[in-house]
């Protein structure tokens, strides 16, 4: 029965998560003249992305003149902006083969006005680049973004008149340095009326579009937004934790211009499919046309929500947020964090009295779990790292930018291999089997830390002596079952805690799982508190299809943000699956089975990642690419 219940709750998660991973179905070009269409975006995408258009070539000004015909049709008076190119941006176009001097070291910005009711007030801006990278169409980075604005345009105007004044910037020279944007917020006469900003953009070919990145003290933005997306094709996809990921790695957009001269607004992106990302494959017969419709319909619902609003927010505190399964959006206050861990506490120690009473649970069982949670994690970021090395070096360690572009392009195979790695020791885990060999573990761990020191770096050092260290803690007893679920359920709460200190956007990762987990184990000590009845598993059970799947579709996004260099991200989120799934641990007499399942899936985890290096290899010659 606890077999059937693993395997049947994980399987039922990892379903759920690949639909909550899914596009909308791209609108059709008769679809209702208020709403935003794929098809009708693809039009103009195919005139601008069909074929590569550098500042500086030949393609740049058709692309340009023809972008500034569809703007005057949409009744937007576009005119144009040019500004020195900054000396790092002709740099790096002539060591990417471009020709600045034929752009005249300039770049030029395509800027149009649909007029509101009340001129007055603030304005909104829907913004997107219209260059490309030498040697890419850029179907998707970012002619997406340049098509979806024209679409979205289109249905804001068929919706009626608007309270404030839409602003179009389509900026040039993203892709050099962001010169476009600076030059515009730099000096433009309109760049003083703008209240609010909705960036769209793209890394890669297709996939779920995600709301990223937001300006600072933005939960009045973020409350607007979440009422709009309910309207979004295919909801969003969102999250505090992404926002506050975001603003701790050094990559930029032009949305950052803005949001260092303390604008609000809202940031978009896919970056599914990788491979198309700067290649030349980045045509609109390969691009996601769902993706479009996604980034597309939420833009469209963002801005339009912005235009028709009494007031823009103003700035107010941060809010805690997440999507449930892309289709809706919880938020809470930040304080409101530590309630919810109050609340864990609560039924956590209900549950613990529960156990106590009925099968002498101590708070020595209870350590040995939360030690047990500790080596998991610390085990998984070095065992995830190792396999991920077999698909290649670590982005730091990149000798070229094409290597950098390879790599992307073995991003799924290295995914794939992270996934089997985690569930591998998840396998090895809940058969509690390590425990018979500690020595034999800890030497293992051991050497794959010295290998990662040697091929990547020094950050798994320390990590690695942990792992070591608690495969060789000595014990006494196993934990008992209450003693590895409470265990488990102690060490997040209490990393969540930490993490709500100092954090609190991204503390619902550790707050809001743990406590589902605290719920499913207090109803579990309700039914049975000795979890010998079957009825007693059916709450972490479900616990874990539900929250294993909301866990596993953020996990994808994660990966596919910073996975290349830090594929034990995958480990926490195995950690914070295992909160629902560790009262289900298989009975001894099904270990070897579950065993060798574990065995099978960490050599096809190492196949998968050293199969990467085969299907995309690195070229003889690197390219210069920018």
């Amino acid at each position: 029965m606890r077999l059937a219940l693993l395997f049947g709750s994980l399987t039922l998660a990892f379903l759920l998560a690949v639909w909550t991973t899914q596009v909308p179905k791209p609108r059709p070009a008769d679809a209702p003249v208020a709403a935003f269409s794929a098809a009708r975006a693809m039009i103009d995408i195919e005139q601008i992305a069909h074929t590569p258009h550098p500042v500086g070539s030949a393609e740049h000004p058709r692309v340009r003149a023809y972008l500034t015909a569809r703007m005057a049709q949409l009744g937007l008076s576009p005119q144009e902006q040019a500004g020195p190119l900054s000396p790092g941006a002709i740099q790096r176009l002539k060591r990417a083969g471009g020709d600045p001097d034929a752009a005249n070291n300039q770049a030029i910005n395509l800027i149009g006005v649909l007029p509101g009711k009340d001129r007055s007030q603030p304005a909104v801006m829907l913004m997107a680049h219209y260059d490309t990278v030498v040697g890419s169409p850029g179907a998707a980075d970012d002619s997406t973004g340049v098509g979806a604005v024209l679409e979205a345009v289109r249905a804001v105007q068929a919706r009626g008149p608007i309270e404030r004044d839409l602003v179009v910037l389509l900026t040039d020279a993203e892709e050099l340095g962001l010169d476009g944007a600076r030059i515009f917020f730099g000096g433009h006469a309109l760049r003083d009326r703008i209240g609010a900003v909705v960036n769209l953009e793209a890394r890669g070919g297709g996939g779920r579009a995600a709301m990223f990145e937001t300006g600072r003290e933005a939960g009045p933005t973020v409350d607007l937004f979440r009422r709009a997306a309910a309207r979004a094709d295919g909801g969003t996809t969102a999250t505090s934790l992404a926002v506050f990921m975001y603003e701790q790695m050094p990559n930029g957009t032009d949305f950052t211009i803005p949001k260092d001269r303390g604008v609000g607004g809202l940031n978009f992106a896919f970056i599914g499919r990788p491979a198309q990302y700067h290649s030349a494959d980045a045509t609109p017969a390969n691009l996601d046309q769902g993706a479009l419709q996604h980034l597309g319909s939420q833009a469209l619902e963002a801005a339009d929500a912005l235009l028709r609003a009494p007031a823009l927010p103003a700035k107010g505190p941060n809010t805690v947020y997440a999507d449930v399964f892309g289709r809706w959006m919880l938020s809470h206050s930040a304080a409101t964090g530590w309630g919810l861990l109050g609340l864990t506490a609560l039924l956590g120690g209900f549950a613990a009295w529960r156990a106590r009473r009925a099968t002498g649970l101590s708070a020595e069982q209870v350590g040995r779990g939360m030690l047990d949670g500790l080596w998991f994690l610390s085990a998984g970021l070095v065992l995830a790292q190792a396999v991920r090395l077999l698909a290649g070096p670590a982005a730091s360690r990149a000798t070229s930018s094409e290597t950098y572009y390879v790599l992307l392009r073995r991003l799924p195979w290295m995914e794939a291999g992270a996934v089997l790695t985690i569930l591998a020791l998840a396998l090895l885990f809940l058969t509690g089997a390590r425990h018979a060999r500690p020595r034999t573990v800890a030497g293992v761990l051991g050497g794959l830390t010295a290998l990662i020191l040697l091929l990547g770096g020094s950050q798994a050092v320390m990590i690695g002596f942990a792992a070591v260290g608690l495969s060789l803690w000595p014990r006494q007893a196993e934990p008992s079952r209450w003693g590895g679920w409470l265990g488990l359920i102690a060490l997040v709460f209490l990393l969540g805690c930490m993490i709500q200190g100092f954090a609190p956007e991204a503390a619902l990762l550790f707050v809001w799982p743990v406590l589902l987990a605290a719920a499913a184990a207090a109803l579990s000590s309700l039914i049975r508190p000795d979890l010998t009845r079957p009825a007693s598993l059916i709450p972490p059970a479900v616990a874990g299809m539900l929250g294993g799947a909301w866990l596993m579709g953020l996990g994808h996004f994660v990966f596919l943000g910073v996975g290349m260099d830090l594929p034990g991200a995958l480990a926490l989120i195995g950690l914070l699956v295992l909160l629902f799934l560790r009262p289900l641990s298989p009975p001894v007499s099904a270990t070897r089975p579950v065993l060798i399942g574990a065995a099978a899936c960490l050599v096809l985890a190492c196949g998968l990642s050293l199969a990467a290096r085969f299907v995309e290899p690195t070229p003889a010659v690197a390219e210069a690419l920018p």
